[in-house]
């Protein structure tokens, strides 16, 4: 006996149907993907323990590198700056609390140069191993402004970057002045693509100091700690958006 052709319509289409409802039923059941957030040019670096420094602190005097008068790309940072990024007490140049209202900048002094700075555990000038192998691991080596100075000791590949600092929800930028905390060829950390932690273990393993203007902009529960963390990543020049950060911003090579 011969099926009519309504019939064998009507089949399919209940076949069909059925298909349909077996696969609404298991895209229910599948989460979704995880949003993706864009990486950008350069990779985050993610939950990284960062204290706070300034221009004029002296943490420790009997220390080589126990004061920030000088910094590794500056012989004469405090006057290069303009002076205290804070106020002088008379226990010397102390930090303070910073505002919005008046773009986190220091009470006592005009800064001549950006109050939004930090640094990295990478000094590519002083540190003769970071200097040699500059060219090869610094991913902007080679852009325009920078190829070809991989021999001039008077060029720094890392002073005046930017970067960009995420905590809590709130980002701010700021550029790399000095070199450190107590590490200054942590390729791995400050140029990897896998989220290495830093190499160095002061300062509850600290892997980025920031100044007083991004403790405030970021929200930094303490003026002074090291329990504040953040995200962070290199951005080019071009990709900074307007801000605080670009009220005053720094230009100076090695002095």
């Amino acid at each position: 006996m011969k099926t009519p052709a309504s019939l064998f319509v009507r089949r399919l289409n209940g076949l069909a149907a059925a298909a349909l409802a077996v696969a609404l039923a298991a895209t229910a059941c599948t989460p979704p993907p995880p949003e993706q957030k864009p990486q950008g040019k350069y990779p985050w670096h993610t939950n990284i323990v960062a204290t706070t420094f300034w221009v004029g602190e002296i943490f420790n005097p009997n220390a080589e590198d126990g004061s920030q008068v000088t910094s590794t790309y500056d012989s004469r940072w405090m006057g290069s700056y303009g002076g205290c990024d804070g106020r002088i007490t008379s226990e010397g140049c102390q930090t303070e609390a910073r505002s919005g209202s008046n773009g986190y900048a220091p009470s006592g002094v005009k800064p001549k140069e950006n109050p939004f700075y930090l640094d990295l555990p990478y000094d590519d000038i002083h540190n003769a191993a970071a200097f040699r192998e500059r060219a090869t691991v610094i991913p902007w080596a080679n852009d325009e402004g920078y190829k070809g100075q991989d021999t001039n000791s008077s060029f720094s590949y890392m002073k005046n970057r930017w970067v960009k600092i995420r905590k809590d929800g709130k980002e701010c930028y700021g550029q790399i002045q000095d070199a450190g905390p107590g590490e200054y060829q942590d390729k791995e950390y400050v140029f990897g693509t896998n989220d290495a932690r830093p190499a160095n273990k002061q300062f509850n393993g600290a892997g980025m100091d920031v100044s007083p203007a991004l403790n405030g902009c970021l929200g930094f529960g303490d003026l002074d700690g090291e329990s504040d963390k953040v995200d962070w990543q290199f951005v080019d020049q071009k990709d900074v958006p307007p801000g605080p950060w670009l009220d005053v911003v720094t230009t100076s090579q090695v002095k």
